[in-house]
């Protein structure tokens, strides 16, 4: 089962990676409920075990890609976020940390496996990944477009993506250049 997590978080990891084209040095902000992986309800079945699996895959991939993972903590912590300090060198840093029933699963093992972990109350992340509708979209930069991923499930949780492109400005004239982001 474990195996079979990592896996399919992986796929989606790579998938998104690659759909919004993020480039080395760029954050993915990831939300996750390990109950909805495990098929209960969000908030219901914390699951350390599930979110070490999940989260190996996520950030396998992450790392191969040069990409920094942001996982998001549950509303018990206001959704801050976790992070690499190198990530977020201007940010403000918050003083919390996240247990698997306060925090999240996925949130409390980021904070253990980051090599310099931090909390910041928010993040302008370029793409995310929503496992489970932990509802992300507070943490992406605007403009946030959906992306249909086929890696759309980790477990019995949907995974919904996002990534993200600048502002038009310009009024009509104004036309999308695939290279901005």
């Amino acid at each position: 089962m474990y195996e079979e997590i990592t896996a399919q978080a992986a796929n989606t990891t790579r998938e998104i990676i690659e759909v919004a084209k993020l480039k080395k040095g760029q954050i993915l902000v990831v939300g996750c409920s390990t109950s909805e992986i495990c098929g209960s309800k969000i908030g219901t079945n914390s699951n350390l075990d599930v979110a070490k699996a999940a989260f190996k895959g996520i950030y396998e991939e992450a790392c191969k890609a040069g990409v920094y993972v942001a996982t998001q903590c549950c509303e018990h912590l206001n959704r801050a976020i976790i992070v690499e300090r190198q990530a977020v060198p201007f940010s403000d840093i918050v003083n919390v940390v996240p247990m698997p029933k306060a925090g999240g699963s996925l949130s409390t093992t980021a904070y253990e496996t980051f090599e310099d972990p931090v909390a910041v109350e928010e993040i302008k992340a370029d793409a995310g990944i929503d496992i489970g509708g932990t509802l992300i979209g507070m943490h992406l930069k605007k403009v946030a477009v959906p992306v249909r991923l086929t890696n759309n499930r980790i477990g019995e949780a949907y995974v919904s993506a996002a990534r993200t492109r600048a502002k038009f400005i310009g009024g009509e004239r104004a036309h999308y250049d695939d290279e901005l982001k």
